[in-house]
């Protein structure tokens, strides 16, 4: 396994373990102390994260079985970048960071559909 294989796959699992814990403290103490619009937002954040940690998993895995592509690595990273500039900007706000720090949370959209779209073409290109 290379380096950036269990970088990639440490992160993977802080990044589940955090989205385990902001889902609990979203449903113990956060929940109704803020509106209905942040509530949402931070719900999807929480769900974000972990379907694309879960995903870093799946990409590290293939990557694994298909050493010769650095297209599925590359893909990796851009995942993780998507949950910290993506949940990480939405959790900022709604703890009450400034509303600039939303300003992040579409280029960590961006670089979610970037990861899968690399993914995919990753995988277009293994022989």
């Amino acid at each position: 396994m290379t380096l950036s294989h269990r970088i990639i796959l440490v992160s993977s699992a802080i990044a589940l373990l955090l989205a385990t814990m902001f889902a609990a403290y979203g449903a113990h103490g956060l929940q109704g102390s803020q509106s209905a619009d942040v509530w949402s937002a931070y719900q999807t954040a929480v769900q974000y994260q972990f379907i694309h940690g879960l995903g870093l998993i799946a990409t590290v895995l293939v990557a694994q079985a298909c050493p010769v592509s650095k297209l599925i690595t590359a893909s990796s990273w851009l995942l993780l970048i998507g949950i910290i500039l993506f949940c990480g900007s939405i959790y900022a706000t709604s703890f009450g960071a400034p509303s600039s720090f939303g300003a992040l949370a579409p280029y960590g959209g961006i670089s979610f559909m970037l990861g899968w779209l690399v993914f995919g073409i990753g995988i277009l290109r293994i022989r």
